[in-house]
């Protein structure tokens, strides 16, 4: 009688370790497919803080605030410029051309210099930020697009998902990264803004901008700003697009513009 019932408690014994690892073995495989499904990323909209005069002939490139001054490049062949914009009266208060054969892209800061790429050419210029006068270059393959400084390290685009990371004293290339949502590639990655840690981007022809982990590539956030510039000139054929985005890190103040638009925005970010 006695071993009966202890052959009884083992079995009950087996059977409850068996419904155990099966309910752990469970919950595993319910905890991994939780963590493959893609999180909603979350969606921001913008308020309008102050809006500034802007040459609506800036085919707008890059933006950054440097020195209590917008510095902006522009592109199209023979119309490309750096120049240095007052921000309040938006007054070209100096610029410097590209020769008539290069097409002027994406423009960034370190130290006293500014950073300008071009588009085909696989050539970037250093420009020194009082007189806006070249006197170096580096190189690159493939496109030039946007260009964005953090502290360590100078991000560009090249209008597909990946962003490549240059080391900021030779300006060559570290290592890139590709730029997913939600695991899906976002491609044509246009002007780039380093912002508390973050990158901006700008997704070129659309109103919106990503906000992007560098350290994993993931866009952590969408700011739809759709509706901030609706009249839009019909004799530009869609090219008068959101493009530039310049953050003020000391007074924390983002300013946004678009390829020959009237004004430069400075907006907050809501949701």
């Amino acid at each position: 009688m006695v071993l009966g019932f202890m052959t009884l408690v083992a079995a009950s014994l087996a059977a409850g370790c068996s419904n155990a690892a099966s309910s752990n073995a469970a919950k595993a495989k319910a905890d991994e497919a939780q963590a493959k499904t893609p999180v909603d990323i979350p969606v921001y909209t913008y308020e309008i803080v102050n809006q500034y005069p802007h040459d609506t002939s800036a085919f707008t490139q890059g933006l950054i605030i440097k020195d209590g001054y917008f510095y902006e490049s522009t592109g199209l062949h023979g119309q490309s410029t750096v120049r240095r914009v007052d921000i309040e009266s938006g007054e070209v208060l100096k610029a410097a051309k590209l020769p008539d054969t290069l097409y002027g892209e994406g423009l960034a800061a370190r130290g006293d210099d500014l950073l300008w790429l071009t588009w085909k050419a696989g050539t970037g210029f250093v420009i020194k930020a009082d007189d806006l006068s070249a006197y170096a270059k580096f190189e690159y393959d493939g496109d030039g697009w946007g260009l964005a400084t953090a502290d360590t390290n100078i991000y560009m685009s090249d209008g597909t998902s990946f962003i490549r990371v240059l080391d900021p004293n030779t300006l060559q290339e570290r290592s890139r990264f590709q730029v997913t949502a939600k695991g899906a590639p976002v491609d044509k990655l246009n002007e780039l803004e380093w912002a508390e840690g973050e990158l901006l981007a700008n997704i070129w022809k659309t109103d919106k901008i990503a906000k992007i982990n560098p350290a994993t590539g993931a866009v952590t956030g969408w700011i739809d700003l759709a509706g901030l510039f609706t009249d839009r000139n019909p004799d530009y054929q869609g090219e008068d697009v959101l493009n530039g985005i310049a953050y003020d890190k000391d007074r924390q103040r983002l300013f946004v513009t678009g390829k020959l638009w009237p004004h430069i925005f400075e907006i907050n970010v809501t949701r």
